[in-house]
């Protein structure tokens, strides 16, 4: 019987940002999870911050399985050089692959396709459909922003205080990498 290949689902924008710090955290991510053997699942995209960790994953010798539908194969560059590539019809089907895939999920800097994807992952935890841990990579306070929210929204009286608990604010890459080498054990 072979091992169990633990895989991390990265959402990340398809741009790189104005800050060529999330380009570097990018690329030390899909380095981190190679030398980890992660299998990294994501968006298939050869563009942005999503190219990079796809990109230093292979470098790294890591595995792939990349995501994309038909609409986005040209927009998002599909990556056809993974080691698995799937195109589906729709965005929905897209991220229900992606996260099926997956034994955690790590979110870097992107835009409002990065946040869709992070708040269905997120109330799937709510209400309890999986107990995939939730990983925001803070680079230089990225989603400080969205701790805000995310405490306003518990102070509003909208979710119990226990949906904090189902996300992890990570600061930097090793950190990332210590969190994910405890829930992924």
């Amino acid at each position: 019987m072979t091992a169990k290949t633990n895989s991390v689902c990265v959402y990340c924008g398809s741009r790189d940002g104005t800050d060529p710090a999330y380009a570097t955290a990018a690329e030390a991510t899909g380095t981190m999870l190679a030398a980890n053997d992660w299998r990294l699942v994501y968006g298939a995209g050869d563009v942005g911050l999503m190219g990079r960790v796809a990109n230093a994953t292979q470098i790294a010798g890591g595995r792939t399985f990349g995501v994309i539908p038909t609409h986005l194969l040209d927009w998002e560059v599909g990556k056809r050089d993974l080691d698995t590539f799937i195109i589906t019809e729709t965005m929905h089907e897209r991220k229900k692959v992606m996260f099926m895939n997956c034994d955690a999920v790590v979110v870097l800097p992107g835009g409002a396709g990065s946040l869709d994807e992070f708040f269905e992952a997120l109330t799937w935890r709510q209400l309890g459909l999986h107990g995939k841990p939730i990983y925001l990579l803070n680079i230089n306070g990225f989603w400080d922003p969205l701790k805000v929210l995310m405490d306003n929204i518990v102070g509003q009286g909208f979710a119990e205080a226990s949906l904090l608990d189902f996300i992890t604010f990570v600061d930097d890459v090793d950190t990332l990498e210590t969190n994910l080498r405890t829930t992924l054990a």
